[in-house]
């Protein structure tokens, strides 16, 4: 059995709007994230995270921006596709660790519920999915407020 550790990041900067998505949940805050599509940080930086694991480029490569089609496409559609391009090269995902970075919104009462999205957008147990919180203590562009970070860890090995 052969194993792969793939990471990604991604950033968004906050823009108008009343609500941001997270792995796949909506959060209501007073801005949005300026994006191609949804802006979704975290399930971006997952993609990129997979994407790398089988040395498959990055998500921009497979969804480019330029491209219409991906205008304000959810998260969780890409995710899907990425997830089902390592199933039909014969990979499976073990397991994620996925970290945002902001001063806001709160994380913490959505990880429950981010949680189980992308256990269920995989295809995997909820407890192989992890999602943390951090602030960066006021430093930097998250801590200005100016945007969200995003940080994944993906662990996939072969379907043998």
């Amino acid at each position: 059995m052969q194993f792969r550790i793939g990471q990604g990041l991604d950033v968004h900067a906050f823009g108008s709007g009343d609500h941001v998505m997270l792995a796949g949940v909506r959060i209501a805050h007073e801005h949005g994230l300026i994006a191609h599509s949804d802006g979704d940080v975290a399930i971006h930086s997952l993609c990129d995270a997979m994407l790398g694991a089988l040395a498959l480029g990055d998500i921009g490569q497979h969804f480019p921006p330029q491209d219409e089609q991906w205008r304000h496409v959810e998260g969780s559609i890409l995710l899907a596709r990425v997830n089902r391009m390592l199933i039909e090269l014969g990979w499976k995902l073990t397991n994620l660790d996925l970290t945002i970075a902001c001063e806001s919104p709160r994380i913490g009462p959505h990880v429950r519920t981010m949680r189980e999205t992308l256990a269920a957008v995989l295809d995997i147990p909820v407890g192989a999915v992890s999602v943390k919180a951090t602030t960066t203590e006021k430093l930097g562009f998250c801590g200005r407020e100016e945007g969200i970070a995003a940080l994944a860890v993906v662990l996939v090995q072969d379907g043998e």
